[in-house]
Formats: C-alpha cells, structure tokens, sequence
C-alpha cells in the first residue's frame, strides 16, 4: 500500500499553492512514496547504541596561537586613504539615512 494517497498529495499541493495536474498527483504520489519509504529505512537501520551525529566524521578545529604582532599605526593605516574623517575611512554613503 502506497504511505500518501493522491488526496495527501493534492492536499499539500492545496497547502503548498501549487497548482498540479491529475497525471502530477499520480507521478507526485509514487515519488513521494519512495522518499517516505527510504526515510523509513533508515530509521530502522539506525540503532540506540549509536549516538547521532552532525557528520560522518569527527571535525577538529586547528586553532593557532594568538600572539600579537606588529601592525600599522592609524595614521599609516589612514595614509593611504582617498578621504579621512575624524580618524576614520570617509566612504560614500549607500543607504538613505540621516545623520
């Protein structure tokens, strides 16, 4: 027996605001049998002893040692700016805002 009918399928389309044909409920409906069928594979092959997991793998992260460095002054940073402002990067404006 099929896991969702034409009328489950018409009813999310409903929902959906989708307009589909007769044939698509009919293609629709087989197609969304099989995914509804993998997924419940899976959920049986997926055991209690297996802790869930984000990914397939382990991720480690690979962090260095954050040791300051020698860097530019703001008046070097700022010298070679086209415009300055209040020892800031004057840029132009892009949104409409008031000041």
């Amino acid at each position: 027996m099929a896991a969702i009918s034409r009328e489950e399928v018409a009813h999310l389309a409903r929902l959906s605001r989708l307009a589909v044909t007769e044939e698509e409920l009919d293609r629709f409906a087989g197609q969304l049998d099989v995914i509804l069928q993998s997924v419940a594979r899976v959920g049986e092959v997926a055991a209690d002893d297996i802790p869930p997991t984000s990914h397939s793998v382990p991720l480690t992260n690979v962090y260095r040692e954050d040791v300051p460095a020698p860097s530019l002054t703001q008046e070097e940073a700022l010298s070679g700016a086209p415009d300055a402002y209040e020892a800031r990067f004057r840029v132009p404006r892009i949104l409409d805002e008031e000041e």
